[in-house]
This record gives structure tokens, sequence and C-alpha cells, in this order.
């Protein structure tokens, strides 16, 4: 079948305003460790999962993994106890995308439980499909929650628009075959073949959604 078949959303930072709340929970355990977490290492985590996180750090903290882990997903689940505020223009489309019959996804990195607790609470949207951390072998920056959530949606993911705000989101959808739709919310994401960068999610529409794959 030619043509969109799906629209797969990250969360944390996309959709929701949630990656400097991950960001910030990350550098207060670091602290507690005495560590400061700056420059390149800072950035490594945006995008990244908890475990894979842990993976990243627990040596330069002196941290004991899985510790470093049960910590980071604990605090994380804390901060978002209140819910997350939805990025601009993310309601809107999800709106536009589910009248128009277009199948949806929510592919995160997060844990589960916290997934599946905020894909509950956008405006009533309900997500066709949801992974989060825990349910492929593999998360991002690997393919695996991309090509899954494409699969659970009989899609073929070079018919599905991927939209992600960081660069390790990007490599996973972009790993998978799906096109991506880049919609920076920390670091600068540049423009490359088979993907499109816009500053909003307000700028972005079906139509355009429609544009970006190949009939």
């Amino acid at each position: 079948m030619s043509g969109l078949r799906a629209v797969l959303f990250d969360m944390d930072g996309t959709l929701v305003d949630t990656e400097e709340a991950w960001v910030e929970v990350v550098e207060r355990a670091a602290a507690r460790y005495g560590h400061a977490l700056v420059g390149e290492e800072r950035r490594s985590v945006y995008g990244r999962s908890v475990e894979d996180t842990a993976e990243l750090l627990h040596v330069s903290l002196g941290a004991r993994r899985e510790e470093l882990a049960a910590e980071l997903g604990a605090d994380f689940t804390a901060r978002l106890a209140d819910g997350a505020e939805p990025r601009p223009g993310a309601l809107q489309l999800l709106r536009m995308l589910r009248e128009s019959g277009v199948l949806t996804a929510l592919v995160s990195a997060s844990p589960s439980a916290i997934v599946r607790r905020v894909a509950t609470s956008l405006d009533g949207h309900r997500f066709d499909a949801v992974y989060g951390a825990e349910d492929t072998e593999r998360t991002k920056p690997a393919p695996d929650p991309y090509l899954a959530a494409a699969a659970a949606l009989g899609a073929d993911p070079a018919r599905c628009v991927a939209v992600e705000d960081t660069a390790t989101g990007v490599a996973s959808a972009e790993a998978a075959g799906c096109v991506v739709l880049a919609v920076p919310s920390v670091e600068p994401i540049a423009p490359a073949a088979g993907r499109t960068v816009l500053t909003s999610l307000e700028e972005a529409d079906l139509t355009l959604l429609r544009s970006m794959i190949a009939s």
C-alpha cells in the first residue's frame, strides 16, 4: 500500500515537555555522587533510557549500574507523578491524525509504566500501539522499538513518519527505515535525506506528513 500508513511519536521532548526534566533528574543523581554532568556527557543522556544512562555513567559516578538505574527510574517516575505538559501543537496534531483515521503509536525510551501513564493523559487520544523501554530487547538508539511499533500496526516502516526530538531518537527511527520529522527540543538536528526538521509541532499537519512519504 502506498502513502502514509502511520505516525510514530517519541514521547519525552516531542509530545510532552519532559526531556529537560529527565536531564535534571540525571544531574541531581550525579551530584549526589559528587560528579558534575557537563558538556558531551550531559548531551549523551538526551533521549536515552534509564538503563542505557546508567550503563553510560556508572563508572564515572563510581556507582553500581543496577542501583543507579533503579535510582534514576524512581526519581523520574516521581518527577512525572503529576503528569506532563504537552508540547506546543502536540494535541492539535494528534486530533488531526485521529480524525483522519491515521494510525499512531507512542514509541519511547522511558520506562513503560511512565509511557503508559502519559499515553492516557493526552486529551483522550488513544494510540494504536505503545512501546516503552522494556517492551523490546533493545531500545533507542537501536531500531527495535520503531520496528516493533510498525509491525504492530501492520505498516512498512518506510511508510511511517517517526516524530523525534533528539539525535538518539532520530538514529533509532532512521535505522528502522522510517521517514523522520525532527522537532529538536534541546540540541540542533540537521536536515538530511529522508528527514524534515521543524521548529515546532505547530508547523506540522497532515498535508506535510503525507508529502514526506514517496508515493
